[in-house]
Formats: structure tokens, sequence, C-alpha cells
């Protein structure tokens, strides 16, 4: 009986201890691991990364961290998921509304994302924005 009470207390530990919930998903580990830095950056399918054009703040290194805080080049500022993981949304002083993106491709070696940003230029025609990233 002694032997009994001792199999169904040390199955009973092994059970709880085994179903801890990892409350990382496999997307943030992907996107907080690593160093990101930055392939391509479009804006309506061209290159904007060069000096004075409109991603130019973008191009570099990219770090998620796991706190939630971050830098995207020469930005820093905070990031988060959405609820359902589907999109990326990056909160910088340096821009004025909230970077909303979806995300095309998250892998342990790229990142992928678009987005629409206004253009204040001319409202009828926004900017189509792809931002891809690779493992530094």
């Amino acid at each position: 009986m002694k032997k009994i009470a001792l199999f169904v207390t040390i199955s009973v530990c092994l059970l709880f201890s085994s179903c801890s919930k990892d409350k990382e998903s496999e997307k943030f580990k992907f996107l907080t691991t690593p160093t990101w830095t930055t392939d391509q950056l479009l804006v309506n399918g061209v290159s904007a990364d060069g000096p004075g054009e409109l991603l130019a703040g973008f191009k570099g290194d990219a770090s998620f961290n796991k706190d939630g805080t971050g830098s995207f080049g020469s930005y820093s500022g905070t990031w988060r998921f959405s609820s359902d993981e589907s999109q990326l949304i990056i909160q910088t002083p340096d821009v004025p509304l909230p970077i909303i993106t979806d995300i095309i491709q998250l892998t342990a070696s790229r990142l992928e994302v678009t987005t629409v940003f206004p253009n204040p230029a001319d409202q009828t025609n926004p900017y189509n924005i792809r931002m891809i990233f690779k493992v530094k």
C-alpha cells in the first residue's frame, strides 16, 4: 500500500510539473530571440531605405525584447502582437501613429511584415509598405 501511495504521489507531481504552460508562443520566441537586420524596405514595391526616403529610419538592426521594448533601426519604442499574433504593433515617439503591420512570415530566420500608411501628399493613395528582415 505504501508503494502505491508513493507511486501515485510521484505520478501526480510529474503530471503537474509537465503541465506547466509555457507562456511564450513560437512566434514570440522567433521574434525575440535573434537580432534582426533589414533585408528589404519597400514602399509601393520600390526600395525606400536610402537617405531621406520614407523608411530610412528603419534601416539597420531591430531587436524585440521580451519585455515589449525594442529598437527598430534608428527608432526605439514598444512592440506587441495583436491578440491572435497575426499583427505586430510598434509604437515609437518618432512616428505619430502606431505602426500596425500584418505578419506575412515569421520564422527563425525571416520576418516579413506589410502595412498601409497614410500619404500626406495624396490621401487617396496611401503608402503600401513591405519590410523584410533576416537574422543578423
